[in-house]
């Protein structure tokens, strides 16, 4: 009997030596705790309608890869073609048709890519925002890029909102390679030790990067809608920040709205280590309906308004092994069966949204509204004209 528990015991050893490498080798420490405690969600009174917003954020990347001019083409006429048919029969509590959010890479910019997406703004299935890779930048390199970007985003395509009294174009982000603020720990892909109070003072209004696990710029942090206060003098600020809540007012320089991120223990390497869900989308990891229910049920919130739920999930729209998927029968799945299952009008109401609209309801919770978040998603930016103003637009200094 001695020898059965000794051996027993040696199993269990060796598996959970097997499991503690494996999600060291996949970053997951650092969030573990934060996930172990599970403090993010918060019960939801009996009785009480819950709203799901639903935002589908796409580091948008027609260059991937460095293809060829006609490659890049064919991957955007492909979601110009292929979207507005997926979009044709699903619509949510509001009547409203799935809206996909391109953030675009500076880096990238052709002007007849960025005017085929404003096509499909002007018909409601999408809005455009900022995306960026860069490295070894500094303060002022940065601030040059988003500023120049940003007026070209609008002067070239009415693609951004503005600010009516500024001027300033109004924008949402997401970091390339995840290193927001610095944070990959080799100091690649950045450079910039205060990108959050750059970021705040040249017009963007709230972070979209996050989840960015496995990698690791993954913060501690995790399925939460926070403020984050920059450091200037060290990289990842936004490793800890302070909850966005009811009745509170806003803290720190730059919003973050984090997608779902947990480990999924129905789907488990070798039968034994659990896989990351992070919320991603692609032929590889696709929107099957148990997957929609697990980012539900992670129950993300503006604190004290829990009965609505912000799910973010994210993609690379433009490489080719996934297109079928986002643009196919199983994107169309999953959106038959959010509208089936949290679109009955009295448990759930299902809400398409934007990042910005997403943003914009967020700060209506922060700012004590109530009732149907659909109302407000242009409580505080407005959206862009989306107005092609030049075909042949060059930077803008």
């Amino acid at each position: 009997m001695t020898l059965v528990l000794i051996t027993l015991v040696v199993i269990l050893l060796f598996l959970g030596t097997i499991l503690i490498r494996a999600l060291q080798a996949r970053n997951v420490m650092g969030w573990l705790t934060s996930y172990l405690r599970q403090d993010w969600r918060a019960p939801v009174p009996a009785g009480t309608t819950k709203h799901l917003l639903f935002c589908f954020v796409d580091h948008y990347e027609p260059g991937w890869q460095k293809p060829g001019y006609d490659t890049e083409c064919a991957r955007v006429a492909r979601w110009r073609s292929d979207y507005p048919k997926l979009c044709e029969k699903h619509r949510d509590s509001d009547g409203r048709a799935p809206i996909h959010t391109f953030f675009y890479p500076e880096e990238e910019y052709r002007p007849e890519h960025l005017n085929a997406l404003v096509e499909l703004c002007k018909m409601g299935l999408g809005e455009i925002e900022i995306h960026l890779h860069h490295d070894n930048d500094t303060d002022e390199t940065v601030r040059q890029k988003f500023r120049g970007f940003a007026r070209l985003l609008v002067e070239a395509h009415g693609a951004l909102p503005v600010d009516a009294k500024t001027g300033q174009p109004q924008w949402a982000f997401i970091h390339g390679n995840w290193a927001l603020d610095n944070a990959r720990p080799d100091g690649r892909w950045c450079g910039v030790n205060n990108e959050l109070q750059v970021l705040r003072e040249e017009g963007c209004y709230a972070d979209f990067t996050l989840p960015a696990a496995p990698d690791p710029c993954q913060t501690r942090i995790i399925n939460r809608i926070y403020y984050a206060t920059d450091d200037p003098k060290r990289p990842k600020s936004h490793d800890h920040g302070v909850r966005v809540r009811v009745g509170s007012p806003a803290v720190g320089d730059l919003m973050l709205i984090q997608g779902p991120l947990g480990l999924n223990w129905n789907s488990r390497k070798f039968g034994v280590i659990p896989r990351i869900e992070n919320s991603d989308v692609r032929t590889s990891c696709p929107p099957s309906p148990d997957r929609i229910d697990a980012w539900v049920a992670t129950g993300i919130h503006v604190e004290d308004r829990p009965e609505w739920v912000f799910v973010k999930v994210h993609t690379h729209g433009t490489q080719e092994r996934d297109m079928d998927t986002l643009l196919g029968p199983a994107m169309d799945r999953a959106f038959a069966h959010l509208e089936s299952t949290y679109n009955d009008g009295q448990k759930w109401k299902l809400h398409y949204v934007s990042a910005r609209e997403m943003f914009n309801i967020a700060k209506a919770a922060e700012a004590g509204m109530t009732g149907n978040p659909g109302g407000y998603r242009d409580f505080l930016i407005p959206r862009a004209e989306y107005v092609v103003r030049s075909k042949t637009a060059k930077a803008v200094a």
